[in-house]
């Protein structure tokens, strides 16, 4: 068989055999290659020891007990710069179900085939290196992992129960692969991450979250939480989205609160937004189930976005996301249910609204409530009403909005009043915001100060009770219309 191989990679092998030792092509990319996709990782395996690869290869680093050895190239290819080499190898018993406890080197690449996770995965190709347009390869199959290819099927190598003892993990990589590839899980293997899917809680969060992502990242998402709700494996990772299973909503929806969760994942991986996106739309309403009122039709779900927003900062923090993506979908959740009517909310409730939420947030906000209203089966993800605020946005979004805008600041302040730092000045910087908010030509150097001048003249009771209601005013874009809104569209 023929297949297209980088230089770099048949360079490798090629040095390889003429040190007297063999070299095949392992893994992901050999199963990429017999799919017609382009590998993203090329992986070689040899009967070579670490030492004696890196005798080969000078340039290269072996710093893990695994038999890896990770070869530098001169390519220009990001994916080629690194390119691992492994010995042969059997494993040990698994006492932390992720790691062998011990590593033996194998004599062949059948018994290093043996020990890998799933047939697809576990064909090995030898190439004739000395070929330069096209490789002229040799397949080892020993598990039929090219007929599993074929039938787009997931199946372990050998007994699933024994490769998820092994390694626990593979439970949620059978889930990854399947949505990826678009492969089912074969019967056998599907019933066995049932059973034994109450080891994913002996893997490090870090890991869990890794998996957790790249099946968020997958067109097919949608179903990649399916299948964990499926296998029992959702209940250890994010087991708050399970509330939702069965838990109806009033008669503005027509789904339940686990099916318009999905509905609203599956839009944004369909659009391919952001992992950040993708995570908001399937947790936007995950709240819900702690604070609906009622049953049927006229059931209310009070302060859902909030509630959604503590919530979805415990499944952060749970799966150890890192601080700038959590923080990201936990302001998405919290403010994914803002509301805009035509003709209902001024210029200044807009500018409130991007105080709020942040201007550099708009387009992600707009982004998560486009997939719950297509979540909800709704026919438009961008109504009039939206498409309005974007235009309100563009023509306000270069007004004043933060206090780094304002013509004037701390320092000017006590530059004109002659005084020390203290609090008074921030209560006259949120006064001072909260006017220019308003009216925006008041943004002005000279009558900020004249205001200044007038505001320091007050008593501090008055002062602080100024600033206090121009904080609030920064939610004006609900207020006053907020609870006859949220009654009317049963959002409560």
């Amino acid at each position: 068989m023929r297949f297209n191989i980088p230089e770099e990679i048949l360079d490798i092998c090629e040095k390889l055999q003429k040190a007297g030792f063999e070299a095949y092509l392992v893994g992901g990319c050999v199963r990429d290659l017999l799919m017609d996709k382009e590998p993203k990782d090329w992986d070689i395996t040899t009967n070579a020891k670490p030492q004696e690869i890196q005798k080969i290869f000078p340039d290269s680093v072996y710093e893990n007990k695994f038999g890896t050895v990770a070869v530098k190239t001169q390519s220009e290819n990001e994916r080629l710069k690194i390119v691992e080499i492994t010995t042969f190898r059997l494993e040990g018993k698994y006492t932390d179900k992720r790691h062998p406890d011990e590593i033996k080197f194998a004599k062949t690449v059948e018994e290093d085939l043996s020990r890998r996770d799933f047939t697809c995965n576990a064909i090995a190709l030898q190439c004739d290196a000395n070929l330069r347009m096209h490789a002229n390869c040799k397949l080892i199959d020993i598990f039929n992992g090219q007929k599993d290819i074929k039938n787009k099927i997931i199946r372990t190598v050998g007994k699933p129960e024994e490769r998820f003892n092994e390694d626990a993990l593979r439970l949620m990589r059978a889930i990854r692969f399947s949505v990826q590839l678009g492969f089912e899980i074969e019967e056998k293997t599907f019933k066995a991450i049932k059973k034994e899917a109450g080891l994913i809680e002996m893997i490090a969060k870090e890991r869990i979250r890794d998996e957790f992502i790249k099946i968020i990242m997958t067109p097919l998402a949608k179903r990649g939480v399916e299948l964990l709700e499926e296998t029992s494996l959702l209940k250890y990772i994010v087991p708050e989205l399970r509330e939702g299973i069965d838990n109806g909503q009033n008669k503005h929806h027509i789904y339940t609160i686990w099916e318009h969760n999905l509905r609203a994942l599956d839009y944004a991986a369909k659009k391919n937004y952001s992992l950040e996106i993708r995570l908001a739309s399937l947790l936007h309403d995950v709240g819900k189930p702690r604070t609906k009122a009622g049953e049927g039709p006229d059931c209310t779900f009070y302060n859902h976005e909030v509630v959604g927003a503590k919530i979805t900062a415990k499944i952060m923090d749970n799966l150890r996301f890192p601080n700038n993506i959590a923080e990201k979908v936990i302001h998405l959740v919290r403010y994914h249910l803002f509301y805009y009517n035509v003709g209902e909310v001024t210029a200044s409730g807009v500018r409130r609204f991007l105080a709020r939420v942040g201007a550099e947030n708009i387009d992600d906000l707009i982004k998560v409530r486009e997939a719950d209203r297509i979540g909800s089966g709704v026919p438009k993800a961008l109504p009039y009403k939206l498409r309005h605020l974007l235009f309100m946005i563009e023509k306000v979004k270069r007004d004043p909005i933060s206090p780094k805008m304002l013509k004037i600041n701390g320092d000017s302040i006590m530059e004109i009043l002659k005084i020390k730092p203290g609090h008074k000045i921030g209560w006259i910087l949120s006064i001072l915001l909260d006017e220019v908010i308003e009216k925006p030509e008041k943004n002005d150097k000279k009558k900020l100060e004249i205001r200044v001048e007038k505001l320091w003249k007050l008593s501090d009771v008055e002062l602080e009770k100024m600033a206090k209601a121009a904080r609030e005013r920064k939610n004006e874009f609900e207020s006053g219309i907020e609870e006859e809104i949220k009654s009317k569209f049963y959002v409560k």
